[in-house]
């Protein structure tokens, strides 16, 4: 297929080049690369196809960024952002309140597990964190601890780039460049079954391979109560945790693992917090992913696919035992966003909901799920391919250089392979993904929910050709 459209073909690629040159500060990149030669400028999206300004065609392997869940192109969302804007374009939910703001949250309220009933609003998933740690600490302050401020988190796992977030942050060369950051982040272990030895975990003698799995998801679990119990329970807050930790690349819980989380929180007073700003809606199977792997949260942080991209926002749901203290009397939360709530972004993720509903998009996902993993683990055949793993429709591939030792690239080769060669040939064979190496090298795949299994094989055999190509290099 080539593009035709006149919105795509009349557009002038060396002007927005040198455009983009001369004024464009890119998100998480390095300028040096548009200084020198620029970059793909993508101009088109329909269905799980994207094209860029010269008219070549690529399948979206990543949903944007983890984004665009029911698919670029939908019209109707289109429609819907702009009738609400001629309705009522804008107004804040400081004190005031307006439709599309409380449908919304009546029904992510509606999805969300246990007795998670209120919804504050922002524009994005690091504020929805950001949110999150500030009521937690303010909460243990109602609750008469005010020396409740601390909070755990994984090792590499990413949870935003505001202040609090990037304390909660566990990459460490992405803060070094910031410190001092808001102080009270502590790291444990995370859920890298693959590399469970490296962490110091042993499996029980002759335990079967299940059996070992969940030893090891519970040996990571008591890793939290260690903390716990070596900050002091009186100093800790909360409990951040992605049900798929996305950094390092989609590692999915053991067996049993947030199940012992919860008893932990629940002992010693520490609230858990699902950060779901990639595994909510649909992406590993339902609406919220605590319900895929059976734990319910004192909060969640969601964002990016309530509204598939169509228009910004992101929400903090709370239970009814965190909002208690501000249920009644002179207490207030002072915190809010301009945006957060936004008319036409609420409008938007309400119909963006009705199309989840209307097309199975989440049965979609756990029908296929099992498939698109099989198709992927066809690539552990290649010498480069360590291990696949994730859930859903959520996946990372860690690359290695040799598979009988997991021995992992340095950082000097990480770099020649993974940006000298592996990002450029992936597009240029009409995949975009990620390829990335906050933790050991991995590529990573969460396309939109609409695709299915020839887009499985599709994607397995670029895969395929340019792992190839990539190992025959080294």
């Amino acid at each position: 297929m080539t593009v035709t459209d006149q919105s795509v073909t009349s557009l002038n690629h060396g002007a927005l080049q040198q455009k983009a040159k001369d004024h464009l500060w890119m998100h998480f990149a390095r300028q040096s690369v548009l200084e020198e030669s620029g970059v793909p400028i993508i101009v088109k999206g329909e269905g799980h196809h994207i094209w860029d300004s010269t008219g070549k065609k690529y399948l979206d392997g990543l949903s944007g960024l983890f984004v665009v869940n029911a698919g670029h192109g939908r019209q109707r969302l289109a429609d819907v952002a702009a009738k609400q804007a001629a309705e009522l374009a804008f107004f804040p939910i400081w004190s005031y309140a307006h439709p599309s703001a409380i449908e919304l949250a009546d029904r992510l309220a509606d999805y969300a597990p246990g007795d998670l009933n209120r919804v504050f609003f922002s524009t994005g998933g690091g504020e929805a964190v950001e949110t999150a740690f500030k009521l937690a600490k303010y909460y243990w302050k109602l609750q008469g601890h005010p020396t409740k401020t601390k909070v755990i988190s994984r090792f590499v796992a990413y949870h935003g780039t505001p202040q609090g977030a990037l304390a909660i942050t566990g990459i460490p060369a992405m803060k070094a460049m910031f410190e001092p950051v808001t102080p009270g982040g502590f790291r444990v272990p995370n859920t890298n079954l693959y590399r469970a030895d490296e962490m110091g975990f042993v499996a029980s003698p002759g335990a079967s391979e299940a059996q070992a799995e969940e030893e090891f998801g519970l040996w990571a679990a008591n890793r939290i109560e260690e903390m716990i119990l070596m900050e002091g329970a009186d100093t800790v807050a909360a409990v951040f945790l992605e049900p798929v930790q996305n950094s390092g690349g989609c590692f999915p819980p053991p067996r049993g693992y947030f199940q012992r989380v919860r008893e932990i929180c629940d002992q010693y007073d520490v609230l858990l917090v699902s950060d779901e700003v990639i595994c909510a809606f649909g992406r590993i199977g339902s609406m919220f992913a605590c319900d895929d792997f059976g734990y319910v949260p004192d909060m969640i942080t969601c964002a990016k696919a309530m509204t598939s991209g169509y228009s910004p926002i992101g929400a903090t749901i709370v239970s009814d035992k965190v909002y208690e203290p501000f249920r009644h009397g002179t207490t207030a939360f002072y915190h809010g966003y301009t945006f957060g709530g936004h008319p036409v972004s609420a409008a938007v993720a309400m119909e963006n909901l009705d199309i989840y509903e209307e097309e199975g998009l989440n049965d979609r996902v756990k029908e296929n799920g099992p498939l698109f993993k099989q198709t992927l683990e066809k690539l552990t055949d290649l010498p480069i391919v360590g291990d696949v793993r994730g859930a859903g429709y959520f996946y990372g591939i860690e690359l290695v250089k040799d598979k009988a030792t997991k021995e992992t690239f340095d950082d000097a080769e990480s770099e020649r392979l993974l940006r000298g060669f592996l990002s450029k040939a992936l597009f240029d064979a009409g995949l975009y993904c990620r390829a990335d190496d906050r933790g050991d090298p991995v590529i990573q795949l969460a396309p939109p929910l609409t695709i299915g299994p020839s887009e499985f094989d599709e994607i397995e055999g670029i895969l395929r050709g340019v792992l190839t190509e990539a190992w025959s290099r080294l």
